[in-house]
């Protein structure tokens, strides 16, 4: 069976680190809003605003404030104090702009496959705030293609590979958020490839779908190039 000539890579958490931030944040939240509600009950009203949200602003950091402060509003009754919105917008502010962090194997594994496949970033979020973390990346130059999408869906999936030659089934996704990167690729007739990453935001949480074929986990990225030569066929340059 011959392997995949496209390789399409998530960005947040698959090449660079996203979600620790997140949580940080989420963790100066719960101590401005201490007097007003446990930290336990404050993330379970954050989470439920967030996914109500979704279809309004999208997934990225403005979502999350806004949602932060609809949450702020709705736990204080109405009482938060100015100087609480003002913190957490500045705290908004700070997630935007900190530096990108890439994850062990990124630059690497990245690089050595720009020679031999076609290389697609698909990534959802803020436009301006993914397209500044590609360029502080350093691996901008490495991709044919950047999408950055409102959702990820096998109809997206399929649209987005279809640019490229043999459509999505010449085409791996790569990420480390299986409800995203993996089952609607998979359902768009590509390879879903699984990196796992030690936090996940919980609205990501899905179960691996081990029946599927075309469904592949790897440790780090340091593995990948071996799984796409094993699906290829080919006896990797390693273990000869």
């Amino acid at each position: 069976m011959p392997g995949p000539s496209t390789i399409a890579f998530d960005a947040d958490d698959t090449l660079w680190h996203n979600e620790r931030f997140f949580r940080l944040t989420q963790d100066r939240f719960a101590a401005l809003l201490a007097d007003h509600a446990g930290r336990d009950h404050l993330a379970e009203r954050l989470l439920a605003a967030e996914r109500r949200n979704l279809g309004r602003y999208g997934f990225g950091v403005k979502g999350f404030v806004l949602s932060m402060i609809e949450t702020a509003i709705e736990v204080s009754e109405d009482r938060v104090p100015a100087r609480v919105i003002r913190e957490l917008i500045e705290a908004g502010h700070d997630m935007l702009s900190h530096p990108v962090e890439l994850l062990p194997h990124a630059r690497e594994t990245v690089a050595a496959l720009a020679g031999s496949h076609r290389l697609v970033l698909i990534t959802k979020g803020d436009l301006l705030d993914q397209e500044r973390k590609l360029a502080q990346s350093g691996l901008g130059d490495y991709f044919d293609a950047v999408e950055i999408v409102s959702d990820k869906t096998p109809a997206v999936y399929r649209s987005i590979f279809a640019r490229h030659p043999g459509g999505a089934g010449a085409a791996a996704m790569v990420g480390n958020s299986l409800k995203s990167d993996v089952i609607p690729a998979i359902a768009a007739g590509a390879w879903g490839i699984f990196v796992p990453h030690g936090l996940t935001w919980a609205i990501e949480h899905e179960s691996p779908p081990l029946d599927e074929p075309r469904f592949r986990e790897i440790a780090d990225l340091s593995g990948l190039g071996p799984l796409l030569d094993e699906i290829a066929g080919r006896e990797h340059p390693s273990c000869g």
